[in-house]
Parts: structure tokens; C-alpha cells; sequence
């Protein structure tokens, strides 16, 4: 269903339009994503504006190609309100995802190296918080083996060289670092969407103020729940308003701002009021993230394992408020992964898109691989980010399906999930190779059943501390 022709679209305002140089085409990048375009493509949304109609969009460009272009635009328009990245005017519902088809099921899994398109600078581990959900390793490295600010700068001048689009700077708390600000600005001169993912704790004005100013495109502050007793237990700290306060800095500035609450059984059952929580501290976009259990999550799983019924309440919960807040906040919700029939492909599989660097400098192709013993690291002051990328062994590691087992490696899906998560399959199983256990097909599947009918009486948090 196209827009109507009187609609006045306006491009998401967490959404930038940028040139990647590395594939030479111009990019809508936004949080956690980049969609490339064509130069017409590029057209049409430089005119979304929220002052010109669908018709008026379609009449300029008409002149300029000299083509009646009315129904590509109504198209393309729908097509990128349906992923929420315009604005404006009636859009249409998302339709359901076809099926692939039967050939596309078969196809092998080549190894087919293409280039990444996001890095995750965990810049410290230090942290005024102990959340027991976090996903920094148990042990874990201190101030004086963090990168430098030189490090860090040339870390990201190689990503982008490389193809890394989106940049997202968190830790432990980013704020920490006093060379917050120089390393955004730098980010933003090499062309990268750069996210601040923060607890909120030490944002105060000035530093907001010379973040903005350094070109920020995105902030994301992290809450632990709307009742402030128990977000105070959550985070292992009295918080106090400094993280609303935050919020209220950020909305006020006019920055690009998200809401980020990690879900587990001791938040779920305020899921309606976390939502309208988020909806009135004004927030463009609430990611609603179920606890993956690696790290501390791991160790507190017990603690943190939501009941079947909590899942059920909450999907409905969530559902309800995608349609209600369409347009004004997107909400990003997906089901826990004990919870799912089939596993989550693994940052969109191994060392194929992703890269994160821990404080001490080892590139990692996810946040758990420090667990995984027999894996070679890598430390990018040492290295450069693409011999680490193309040839390293930890990257290469997992990529294409010759290292998987029965039954992912004659499994239809294993193009979808690649066989799941190689480091939780190692946490719950001690083999690496093994199918995740998550997946209903693998032969381990009965960890993840026993996870789900563990105790659920009340527990202790182990707290998250550093070093460990």
C-alpha cells in the first residue's frame, strides 16, 4: 500500500544521510543500522522535510529527470515507513516476511568476506553500576591496560577504511574517559554514526553540551526500572535522579536519544509502565533488551530467568505498544533466547559484520568470545584492524559452516542463524562447535529446558565487580 499523496514525510531525526567512500554510494545511517541508497533514493529523502507532500516531492524531482516519478516515490516511501525511517502521513502495516525458498534453504554457507559495518568501542570497564545482567567478561582489565586516545583514534580511522558505518562507544561507562568528547569528534570526522551508550551517571550539562558540539549523533542511557527501590537493587547503587535528569539534559539539547532497559524477572512485570516511562521522558527510540546470559548475566541467571507467563504478558505488552507508539517512538522487542524455538544468528554471524574492542585492545567478533579459551587473540596495537578483519584466526575462527557439527551443517537454517551463538554454546556446553543449545534440534537442548524450570525463589545478585 503506497502513501498517500498528501502525506508530508520527514526523515527519522535519529536518521543522517552520509557517503561511504570505502563502497562509494551514499548511506542513511541510524542507531544500530545503515540502509545504502541510489542517487534517487538519496533525492527523495533530502526533500523529507516535513514541509513538502508526497506530491510536491514527486513534482520537484519530476523536473529535475523529467519523468512523472509520483508512484516510485509513493513506493519507496512506504517501503521506508514500513522500517520507520520516515515519518509523517498515514504509512502502511508492515506486511508478514515470505518464506525463503526451498533453494535458498539448501545453499551452502560460503565463507564469503565481505566488509564490516559496525565497531563497538568498549572504552573502560569501569563503571559507578554493578548490574548482575551485564555482559562484560568476569574478569576483566583495569584503568592503567586501556588504549590511548591515540590508539583509539587510529582504531577508528582503520574501521572506517574498512567499512565500519556505525561506532558505538560504550563499556563499562564511557563517561569515565575524559577523552570522551575528542574521540566523538573524531569519529564524526571520519563519517561515523556514533552512539553513546551510557548509564547517564556524570552526564551533567557542560560535558552533554561539548558532546552535542562535537557531533554525537545518538545517546542511550540505560535504566534499570520504574521502581526506584528496585532499580536501586538492580544497579547495586542508590541512584537517585541523576539517570531522569540525564534524560531531561538530553531532550532539552535536542539530541537523538534512546531509552535502553535490559528485561529479566525482576523488571518484566513492569514492562506496561517501563514503556509509558519511556514514552513521556520523551525518548525517540526504546530498546527493550531480554538478558543475554553471558558474563555476569551468566553467573546470576538463576536471578535473572523470567517465568514462562512473564514472556507471554510481556510479548502481548510489547506488541500492543509497537502499533500504539508507531511514529512517535520506536520500539525495538524481542523474545528471550530460552524462549525461542531457534537461535538468533550471532551478530549477523561470525566476523561478518561486527567488531568489538575491549579497553585493552583485543578485537573480538562478540562479547563473549573472551570466555572461549582456544581462541588466539588479537590486540589491535599491534595489528591493524584489517589484517585482524581478513586474516586474523579469532575472526576466521567461525565464518562459513566447514567448522560446524550435526545437525546445523545439514540443517536448512544454518543460512539464518549460523548455528547460533558460538560463545553461548560454549558457556552451557564446553565445545565451541556445538550447536547452540538454544536451538530445539540440538542434542544439548535440555540445558536450556532445565534453565527453565530452575528454582524461582528469591536469590541474591552476584554484583558485577571490576576486576574480579
Amino acid at each position: 500500500m503506497p502513501i498517500a499523496t498528501d502525506a508530508r514525510p520527514r526523515l527519522w531525526r535519529l536518521a543522517r544521510i552520509g557517503h561511504d567512500r570505502v563502497r562509494n554510494r551514499p548511506v542513511l545511517l541510524y542507531p544500530e543500522g545503515a540502509m545504502f541508497l541510489n542517487e534517487t533514493g538519496k533525492a527523495i529523502l533530502e526533500l523529507c522535510d516535513g514541509t513538502r507532500s508526497v506530491e510536491q516531492i514527486a513534482q520537484e524531482l519530476g523536473t529535475r529527470y523529467q519523468a512523472d516519478v509520483l508512484a516510485d516515490v509513493r513506493e519507496y516511501l512506504a517501503l521506508l515507513g514500513r522500517r520507520d525511517l520516515v515519518q509523517g502521513g498515514a504509512l502502511p502495516s508492515v506486511p508478514a516476511p515470505a518464506p525463503p525458498s526451498p533453494a535458498a534453504q539448501r545453499a551452502p554457507v560460503a565463507p564469503v568476506l565481505g566488509e564490516p559495518t559496525t565497531l563497538l568501542a568498549e572504552l573502560t570497564y569501569r563503571c559507578p553500576l554493578h548490574c548482575p545482567y551485564c555482559s562484560n567478561p568476569l574478569e576483566m582489565s583495569r584503568a592503567e591496560a586501556e588504549l590511548s586516545t591515540d590508539d583509539w583514534k587510529r582504531v577508528f580511522t582503520q574501521a572506517r577504511d574498512l567499512g565500519v558505518l556505525q561506532l558505538g562507544l560504550s563499556g563499562g561507562e564511557p563517561l569515565v574517559r575524559k577523552d570522551l568528547e575528542e574521540l566523538v569528534a573524531h569519529a564524526r570526522q571520519e563519517g561515523l554514526y556514533t552512539t553513546l551508550v551510557t548509564s547517564g551517571l556524570g552526564l551533567t550539562r557542560q560535558r552533554a553540551e561539548r558532546l552535542k558540539a562535537a557531533g554525537i549523533d545518538h545517546i542511550q542511557i540505560s535504566f534499570q526500572d520504574t521502581d526506584q527501590a528496585n532499580a536501586d537493587r538492580i544497579a547495586g547503587i542508590k541512584l537517585g535522579r541523576q539517570k531522569q535528569e540525564a534524560a531531561s539534559l538530553v531532550k532539552e539539547l535536542g539530541l537523538a536519544f534512546s531509552v535502553n532497559v535490559v528485561l529479566h524477572r525482576g523488571n518484566l512485570d513492569r514492562l506496561a509502565e517501563i514503556i509509558a516511562f519511556a514514552a513521556e521522558a520523551g525518548a525517540d527510540r526504546l530498546e527493550l533488551a531480554n538478558t543475554q546470559y553471558y558474563g555476569w548475566a551468566l553467573k546470576n541467571r538463576e536471578m535473572l530467568m523470567p517465568t514462562r507467563a512473564q514472556v507471554e504478558r510481556s510479548r502481548v505488552i510489547a506488541e500492543r505498544a509497537l502499533a500504539e507508539y508507531r511514529g512517535r517512538m520506536q520500539i525495538i522487542y524481542v523474545l528471550p533466547d530460552y524462549y525461542e524455538q531457534y537461535p538468533k544468528p550471532c551478530y549477523g554471524g561470525w566476523g561478518n559484520v561486527y567488531i568489538l574492542l575491549t579497553p585493552d585492545g583485543r578485537a573480538l567478533p562478540c562479547h563473549g568470545a573472551t570466555q572461549i579459551p582456544d581462541l588466539e587473540f588479537v590486540d589491535v596495537r599491534r595489528h591493524d584492524l584489517a589484517w585482524i578483519w581478513r586474516q586474523s584466526p579469532i575472526f576466521n575462527a567461525f565464518r562459513g559452516d566447514r567448522w560446524m557439527q550435526e545437525p546445523c551443517r545439514s540443517c536448512p537454517r544454518k543460512g539464518q542463524d549460523f548455528g547460533g551463538c558460538r560463545c553461548q554454546a560454549f558457556a552451557l556446553t564446553g565445545d565451541a562447535r556445538a550447536t547452540d543449545p538454544v536451538c530445539s534440534l540440538s542434542p544439548n537442548h535440555g540445558i536450556i529446558e532445565a534453565a527453565l524450570t530452575e528454582t524461582t525463589a528469591p536469590l541474591e545478585y552476584v554484583y558485577r565487580e571490576v576486576g574480579r
